[in-house]
């Protein structure tokens, strides 16, 4: 098979463990297993690890805080694992190229008989993944249930006859959607563009739509690779279109995340009323590192000296949210890898659309990208409403 003019044939049908393959020859010419698979799990487990190595926290016993550290003779590990994922890459992306459908290798033992080995490979991956996001939602429903909620906890403080006592940097949980759902201490402010939902909840609302159609145009590519009406210039460039629309919407969501993160969105203002606001989260000091977090339970918006707005008397407390901050940065954020995973598994297969390489004997491998990109956008449906409204 040759995309772009390029013969990835062998005269003496050699096959290698590194690509690229000569499927054409039947079940007696089939290809060698890859090294591709363990070169890529071996790539992360070594990045991963050198991740923990070069970015580290320990306790100062003196300050009573937690402090960190960034160790650049540790690098090279993390250096090290990212080659040999890249390679593991690069392996697989020649031997895929080269694949032109004449060959799809069978599971012949129970309980997969019959079925794609790639496809039965994806579903094992989704399974491993699935644990994954499982524990993460367990510790998500352990810290949740487990820890007071913060603005409950200080309404009990502060009503009549009430014993409690709240301690300076009392571990609490205050959830993302305090910041995101309510719009934080400037509530007044929260519902400036739309009216009836708060301008720190729309770039998660323009997440979620975007990634749910991002799964349409991904099953609008495999259609339209399967339609064998369709002639090769047609098809290459409508499989080529659909990926690509699939990997700006992807590249929305992800941009949109780190803006919600650490940018913020703000849009004019007259006085102190603005257009639209939605302060960052790490400008709302919604930080993993935040053991001593100023929560103001009533806020005057025309307090304070300057007539900014101010915290009313008595209407504070200090909190220590590290845990629901963590729980939630943590959650998100491997959920934003593998979106970002797939951005890259996408910018393969726009080149490869273009090129010419789907055709109907080979569309099959957009289905198996696909069932992974189901899977991301899946794991989003449950992480917007547990993380963003609730």
């Amino acid at each position: 098979m040759s995309y772009g003019g390029h013969d990835d044939h062998h005269h003496d049908h050699q096959h290698s463990h590194w690509g690229p393959h000569d499927w054409d020859h039947g079940h007696g010419g089939a290809p060698h297993n890859s090294w591709a698979p363990i070169m890529l799990a071996f790539g992360a487990s070594i990045f991963l690890l050198g991740f923990t190595k070069v970015f580290t926290q320990t306790w100062d016993t003196d300050a009573n805080i937690w402090t960190y550290a960034i160790h650049s003779s540790q690098i090279g590990l993390l250096i090290a694992g990212l080659a040999i994922f890249t390679a593991g890459l690069t392996v697989f992306w020649r031997q895929d190229w080269s694949h032109s459908g004449s060959y799809e290798a069978m599971a012949v033992g129970a309980p997969f008989r019959n079925i794609q080995i790639r496809k039965v490979a994806v579903w094992m991956f989704l399974m491993s993944e699935m644990m994954v996001f499982s524990s993460l939602f367990s510790t998500y429903i352990r810290y949740r249930t487990g820890f007071d909620n913060c603005e409950d906890l200080f309404q009990s403080s502060i009503e009549p006859g009430s014993t409690i006592v709240l301690e300076a940097g009392q571990q609490c949980w205050l959830p993302a959607s305090y910041f995101i759902a309510e719009g934080g201490y400037h509530q007044e402010h929260a519902n400036a563009a739309l009216g009836f939902m708060p301008d720190t909840l729309i770039p998660g609302a323009i997440n979620t739509f975007a990634l749910i159609i991002s799964s349409y145009t991904i099953v609008l590519a495999l259609k339209t690779a399967k339609d064998a009406s369709l002639s090769d210039a047609e098809r290459n460039s409508k499989v080529g279109k659909y990926l690509s629309i699939t990997l700006f919407l992807a590249s929305l969501f992800l941009t949109f995340k780190l803006i919600e993160w650490f940018v913020g969105f703000e849009i004019g203002h007259e006085g102190d009323w603005y257009y639209f606001h939605a302060p960052s989260l790490s400008a709302d000091h919604f930080t993993i590192h935040e053991s001593a977090y100023t929560y103001c339970h009533s806020w005057d918006h025309h307090g304070g000296a300057d007539h900014h707005g101010a915290c009313e008397p008595g209407q504070d407390a200090i909190f220590d949210i590290r845990m629901a901050a963590s729980t939630f940065y943590v959650t998100t954020g491997t959920h934003g890898v593998h979106v970002f995973g797939g951005m890259v598994a996408l910018a393969y297969m726009v080149l490869k659309a273009f090129r010419g390489g789907y055709t109907p004997q080979n569309a099959v491998s957009i289905e198996y990208f696909g069932l992974y990109w189901h899977f991301v956008d899946l794991v989003w449906v449950l992480v917007f409403p547990a993380f963003y409204l609730y």
